[in-house]
């Protein structure tokens, strides 16, 4: 179960890390940070400051579907060693899609995204069969 809590936490992680990278782009492009109107600023970014705040719009959103998934899987009754590999799958998929992100690599960003999508479906496959 651990190597599995430790991936949901680094899913959880990652849209904070991203909001860091968008906040120094903010700092960078717009001199500062507006923590009142913060989506109004973020909508004046430009190149990686525009795509790291998109990519961590995507990060909550593969986050809500990885936690749906691992609790269908776990009130399945299916067991956390085999959802191991599933979820480190996931985990490093999602990492490369913000790397591919930043980088403005979109093929590849999108080959990303669809490794992620189906670990979760293979996760939920696991769950039916249980």
């Amino acid at each position: 179960m651990t190597i599995v809590l430790v991936c949901l936490l680094l899913a959880v992680l990652m849209p904070y890390v991203l909001a860091g990278v968008g906040g120094y782009h903010k700092t960078r492009q717009l001199g500062a940070v507006d923590n009142n109107n913060p989506r109004a600023q973020s909508a004046l970014l430009t190149g990686t400051g525009a795509r790291a705040v998109a990519a961590q719009a995507n990060a909550w959103e593969a986050l809500a579907v990885f936690t749906a998934t691992l609790a269908a899987a776990f009130f399945a009754g299916v067991t956390p060693e085999r959802m191991v590999v599933p979820a480190l799958i996931f985990v490093a998929a999602r990492i490369a899609h913000a790397a591919c992100y930043l980088a403005d690599l979109a093929s590849a960003r999108s080959a990303s995204f669809l490794v992620a999508t189906l670990a979760c479906l293979w996760i939920f496959g696991l769950a039916l069969r249980a």
